[in-house]
């Protein structure tokens, strides 16, 4: 696995939207803000030309341009790290305009987002065995004050932090919209980690039981299921050799959802199964999907995981501070991992081998 240099002091972010940009409030605001934030602390800051564009489908702007857009400033030694300006619907329609493999023989750099993001952070690492970090948007930096998830992500991406732990408080309704755009999380709601053990570990029974202790470690994979499973069985899709590299270390399969309902969770859970994705897994990360608490015709969000993830006799843990329902532990994808839950607290190591 490839690990890029870390962001140092002073150094340059340069800022790319291969998804949407920061055209329209509360977003542009809050992107400002955070553009004056970074200023003040010292970066230097290289905007994409996509950036305030907004004359795309689902994206900020055609499908080429954002691919051209992602790949120049991946390839630019002007630029230290990348941060995506915000999440959206079709990143993918800019893959097939991304030389994959030029990405692949050039110097490693951090490119970091979520959501929709996934598209870049999953390929990065399955197809070009780069570490990425599946994190907060560019947007989110423009808060005030920063949450603590913020200065994670920056910590990592400056190489001064490789553990994240659990925030305690996450949020169930923002209060961030065009009239308050620099308003921070609204955490209210008290976080309740669900934690769940092989019954039997000796007959490898596909029977769960919960546990307020779980430890873990293989390496970390994975994004946003919704982004996941369009991936599958495209050219995209390498997932199988990526696994066959590392197999000796096993995978922590990290996963969350944005419009999926609890009965596309489950399907999606189901068709990465059958292509054969969790082959080799130790564990599962599952984040609070944004349909939290959602019940359809009997099954619920831990009825839409745990049926398939049982079946192959590993610790589960459910509710992680990870994805649509803020704060998310910034994760690098990629790395080894140490997983460890106690009570309500989760704590993750990354190893960098």
């Amino acid at each position: 696995m490839r690990y890029p240099e870390f962001l140092k002091e002073n150094g340059t972010i340069g800022f790319v939207a291969p998804s949407f940009g920061c055209a329209i409030e509360p977003y542009r605001a809050a992107f400002e803000n955070a553009r004056k934030k970074w200023e003040e602390e010292g970066f230097l800051l290289n905007l994409g030309p996509n950036c305030f564009a907004q004359d795309g489908t689902g994206i900020s702007s055609l499908p080429e341009k954002c691919a051209k857009e992602f790949e120049s400033y991946y390839l630019d030694q002007e630029n230290d790290c990348l941060i995506s300006c915000g999440g959206g619907e079709l990143m993918c329609e800019i893959l097939e305009y991304i030389d994959f493999e030029a990405l692949k023989l050039a110097k490693p750099k951090w490119f970091m987002g979520y959501s929709d993001n996934t598209n870049l952070t999953f390929l990065l690492t399955t197809l070009c065995g780069t570490a990425a970090v599946y994190g907060p948007c560019a947007a989110a930096f423009g808060m005030e004050p920063w949450h603590r998830s913020l200065k994670d992500a920056m910590e990592i991406l400056m190489g001064k932090r490789r553990r994240v732990d659990s925030y305690g408080m996450w949020e169930k309704e923002s209060r961030k919209d065009e009239e308050h755009p620099l308003e921070p999380y609204h955490c209210t709601e008290k976080l309740e980690v669900k934690g769940f053990v092989p019954k039997n570990r000796e007959t490898g029974e596909d029977v769960m039981e919960p546990s307020r202790h779980v430890a873990v470690e293989g390496r970390l994979i994975g994004g946003c299921m919704d982004c996941l499973v369009n991936l599958l069985g495209t050219k995209f899709d390498q997932v199988g050799t990526f696994l066959e590299s590392y197999h000796k270390d096993g995978f922590i399969w990290f996963l969350e959802s944005c419009d999926l309902n609890v009965f596309g969770i489950r399907r999606a859970m189901w068709q990465m199964e059958q292509a054969g994705w969790f082959r080799y897994v130790k564990g599962f990360l599952i984040g609070r999907p944004l349909c939290h608490r959602q019940e359809m015709m009997g099954l619920d969000q831990y009825g839409a995981v745990l049926p398939t993830a049982a079946r192959h006799g590993v610790p589960i843990i459910m509710d992680v501070d990870l994805g649509h329902l803020p704060p998310m532990m910034p994760l690098v994808c990629g790395c080894y991992a140490k997983v460890l839950t106690e009570n309500d607290r989760l704590e993750i190591d990354m190893l960098y081998r």
